[in-house]
């Protein structure tokens, strides 16, 4: 098979998640478990960092990686999903696994896999974790999927654990509380691993308090143990002064992730990268300043506030559920613009409303859908937006209502894209972006 014969094969055989929603979702790992054994454990030849969280955790697990790399660690790092190509889900120091060994796993393991039927993101997790072990990665930065307990990813054994922020999302899988939802993700704390949790929640602390004991891991809160000072943009990039509580010590980290909500994320980053030097990786904190000044160059990580035009001002961003979209809102909030033309898809499986109850009304709004069987028509979303106050057009797809928000936008208006992470794929591919 050539490389799109075999994207097309996995796509069309294997449920996918990103692409139907809750259909394609394993509430168990006996097929993960099935796999491994059948590869021969690559998992357990892995020094895994596992990360899980409802926002934050693709940004902070490549910051880690972005650290570890510049460290002089071969690194492996597994995120999903993707927005362009497939391939942006398995890295080795920031370069997408070769087409030739998707192809290869696929032609050589299709005939055991299709005895066991696996979802889509459990045979692309088994072929991370093959390529990773193959490839005697020295470090493999593993983001969780889905929750975390019942993920295809936990089967690992991590040197250090991170749960970032944790919030409304997914209720459908995962449960309809924020207590819920943290023993979903509090199901990849491991006995006697170290576990950095990244905002102090008095909802779900007890939980992880609670898992944590369970299995005796040392567990720490980055926002109790790390004390943001100022955080500014200077000269394009964003500034942060932190105060390392422990030490007393203030420093100033420099992020080309420019998002405001970056700074949570960047506390549990730092307290994780303290865990995973004491598990024996070497770490200088000048690497952890230069790596924090280029994660998009040494990793690729798009779509986290990230600049895609100028005259007007273009900013895709890929956050898709209420606590995304607020910290949407505020950095929006901080900028100067003319007028705000905001180009908004979202999927059919959202919580919808709590979106759009916290979305700008004074903006000009291009509803568009997302080019995914999950994405919501665009005229049910103008249609939903009607009742919050938000007026705009409707456009079959993301390139069509990008153009009219570029004709219709003056040099000093902003030109937002977002509402789901696949809206922002297909405004990559449509501006060129996509490479």
């Amino acid at each position: 098979m050539t490389y799109q014969q075999t994207l097309d094969y996995l796509f069309a055989r294997l449920p996918m998640y990103q692409r139907v929603g809750a259909a394609a979702y394993k509430a168990n790992l006996d097929n993960t478990i099935k796999i491994a054994e059948y590869l021969g454990r690559p998992h357990l030849q892995l020094k895994c960092i596992h990360v899980a969280g409802t926002n934050g955790k693709g940004s902070s697990s490549h910051m880690i990686a972005a650290a570890l790399q510049l460290s002089g660690y071969k690194t492996g790092l597994y995120t999903s999903p993707h927005l362009n190509d497939f391939r942006e889900r398995i890295k080795i120091n920031g370069k997408m696994i070769p087409k030739k060994n998707v192809v290869d796993f696929v032609e050589q393991h299709k005939a055991f896999f299709e005895t066991i039927e696996p979802s889509f993101f459990e045979w692309t997790v088994a072929l991370a974790l093959d390529y990773f072990a193959k490839e005697e990665v020295d470090a493999a930065v593993i983001e969780v999927g889905l929750g975390g307990r019942l993920d295809s990813t936990n089967i690992i054994v991590p040197k250090a654990c991170l749960i970032t922020n944790i919030s409304m999302d997914h209720m459908n899988l995962l449960g309809d509380t924020l207590k819920k939802i943290s023993f979903e993700k509090a199901g990849i704390i491991k006995p006697r691993v170290p576990v950095v949790i990244s905002q102090y929640q008095s909802e779900t602390a007890p939980v992880f308090n609670a898992v944590a004991k369970e299995h005796k891991a040392p567990i720490e809160y980055a926002d109790k143990n790390y004390k943001v000072l100022e955080s500014k943009i200077v000269k394009g990039a964003f500034q942060v002064s932190i105060l390392n509580r422990s030490t007393g010590e203030t420093r100033i980290y420099e992020l080309d992730l420019n998002g405001k909500y970056q700074v949570k994320n960047l506390l549990g980053v730092l307290n994780t990268i303290e865990n995973i030097k004491k598990a024996g990786f070497i770490i200088e904190d000048e690497h952890v300043h230069n790596a924090l000044k280029q994660v998009g160059k040494l990793t690729g990580l798009k779509g986290r506030w990230q600049k895609l035009g100028e005259k007007p001002l273009i900013i895709a961003d890929t956050g898709h559920n209420e606590e995304g979209i607020k910290q949407v809102v505020e950095n929006l909030s901080e900028m100067n613009f003319h007028k705000l033309h905001m180009v908004l898809g979202t999927v059919n499986d959202k919580d919808i409303a709590s979106i759009l109850k916290t979305l700008p009304k004074h903006a000009v709004y291009y509803f568009v859908k997302a080019n995914i069987p999950r994405a919501l028509n665009e005229q049910e979303l103008k249609t939903r937006s009607a009742a919050f106050g938000l007026k705009g057009s409707c456009y079959p797809n993301v390139e069509k209502g990008l153009s009219a928000a570029k004709k219709a936008a003056g040099k000093t208006d902003l030109i937002f894209i977002g509402g789901s992470t696949f809206v922002v794929g297909d405004a990559l591919e449509a501006l060129g972006l996509n490479e």
